[in-house]
């Protein structure tokens, strides 16, 4: 069976991916998938380069993904960085590895309670 087109115009080579089990991310974040894109080699218009979400419905399915974490993919369609896997740790953060820039990155999230 061939790919779907929408599938076909993406060609950003998703690689790692992680269910999220931890807490420390908000609610809608529980039980679904971040994922790793690398970014696209053949495309005019490079695309990828981030980290994605997708949620999933109660039958386990996929069911909406966005943009979790960008950035790596310049205005000039030049890589910063290039995501290959994501890896949740003991405290809810992600690790996010990087082959192109040879890094690690950590991404944690907290509230910020406002000065009254």
């Amino acid at each position: 069976m061939p790919p779907s087109p929408g599938w076909a115009r993406r060609g950003t080579a998703d690689l790692g991916m992680t269910f999220y089990k931890g807490s420390q991310f908000p609610a809608k974040y529980m039980g679904g998938i971040f994922s790793a894109q690398h970014g696209s080699w053949n495309r005019t218009v490079p695309v990828g380069a981030r980290v994605m979400f997708t949620s999933l419905k109660p039958d386990g399915t996929a069911d909406k993904t966005e943009v979790f974490a960008d950035g790596w993919l310049n205005e000039n369609g030049t890589y910063s960085g290039r995501p290959v896997d994501v890896a949740e740790l003991s405290d809810g953060s992600l690790l996010v590895s990087d082959d192109f820039a040879g890094a690690l990155y950590r991404i944690t999230y907290e509230v910020t309670v406002p000065a009254k």
